[in-house]
């Protein structure tokens, strides 16, 4: 079935647009015909991982941006998926940026997305995933809408935690799109502190859930640093790393120019990520759990953020490229690769290519 989705199905799905393509896709995952590509589904048999209290099938996550809506989410669990994170999702129901918003650069594996949270509102989707008899862990990733400055973000986010709360596994929060005017400013130390202690503070109040913080690839290692800094203070559960960039570096698409703004993922983003991964890691001392994300396509991408010190892995660019069968084949490699390289569990590999003081 592999071969008949690279030779007909994926071809068919790289000609229409990129988020037509993406919306045909949805329907066919909540119809269950993806799973006639997935292949066999091979166990992650490396041991149970824990991860801040939550028990994981398998290190591979779906990032956030790919089922917003939440869903899709056991049709993605069925593909293979060991954790879906919804999102983002905003207080209020919002249309996202005027189309077209979302573009595909074959030459470079990757896309660029000014998708601007497009969403149906932190009430639809809690109420969606309040009804669904999850088969994976579920995170829900929150943002702050468009129309709220970031003077009202704090009130912003603690009203779509307080609805999302009760359905999610855990929470991420994103400062770090680049498609929601001004929201990046939120990483700045001031403000990422006063975010980050009132929804600490209010998420005790409810019931500690595991609460995460993603953060954009273009931040120089002072900025990450200091994120770390504030995580650590206020006992953040990990942190995602990363976001889409802004950087257009090295690319071999020609003329990206004409694409304009938006946030690029896949391949290119790939050694970017894996550095702010081990910059986390060896700033932290490896207390801070991490959520790996970035230019994932095989399993060698994948050890390669494990050993940087990942303890946790998400894609979206990799599976648009690979296909049904794609988090399938990511757990059996990187299980064999762990086996080859002596790890008998996944945690021993967690941190072993970084050497800490």
């Amino acid at each position: 079935m592999s071969l008949f989705w690279n030779k007909f199905v994926r071809p068919a799905l790289f000609a229409l647009d990129a988020e037509n393509a993406h919306e045909l896709g949805m329907k066919g995952l909540r119809s269950g015909v993806s799973r006639l590509f997935a292949g066999k589904a091979p166990k992650f048999d490396l041991g149970p991982i824990q991860r801040f209290g939550l028990p994981f099938s398998n290190p591979l996550g779906m990032a956030a941006g790919f089922d917003k809506n939440g869903v899709a989410v056991n049709q993605l669990a069925d593909l293979g998926f060991g954790f879906v994170e919804v999102g983002t999702v905003t207080l209020k129901a919002q249309p996202g940026n005027p189309k077209p918003r979302m573009f595909r650069l074959p030459k470079d594996k990757a896309l660029i997305n000014r998708l601007g949270f497009n969403n149906d509102g932190a009430e639809a989707v809690a109420d969606r995933l309040r009804k669904l008899d999850r088969k994976c862990v579920v995170g829900v990733n929150i943002g702050k809408n468009k129309d709220v400055a970031n003077e009202e973000a704090v009130e912003n986010y603690l009203a779509t935690l307080e609805i999302v709360h009760p359905v999610a596994d855990y929470v991420a929060v994103n400062i770090s799109s680049p498609n929601t005017p001004n929201l990046r400013e939120l990483q700045k130390s001031d403000s990422l502190e006063m975010l980050v202690n009132a929804l600490q503070a209010r998420n005790r109040e409810w019931g500690e859930k595991p609460l995460l913080v993603k953060i954009a690839p273009d931040l120089s290692d002072q900025e990450i640093e200091a994120a770390v800094d504030i995580c650590l203070r206020h006992e953040v559960a990990g942190i995602i790393a990363t976001n889409t960039t802004i950087s257009r570096t090295g690319l071999e698409t020609t003329d990206v120019e004409r694409i304009g703004a938006g946030g690029l993922s896949g391949r290119p983003l790939a050694k970017r990520s894996t550095e702010v991964i081990s910059t986390i890691y060896k700033y932290s001392n490896g207390n801070l759990p991490i959520i790996g994300v970035g230019g994932i396509f095989d399993a060698n991408d994948a050890f390669e953020k494990i050993a940087a010190g990942a303890s946790l892995l998400q894609a979206y660019t990799g599976f648009i490229y690979g296909g049904p069968g794609f988090a399938h084949r990511i757990n059996s490699g990187l299980s064999r690769l762990l086996k080859e390289r002596g790890f008998g569990k996944l945690d021993e590999a967690v941190g072993s290519g970084i050497r800490l003081s």
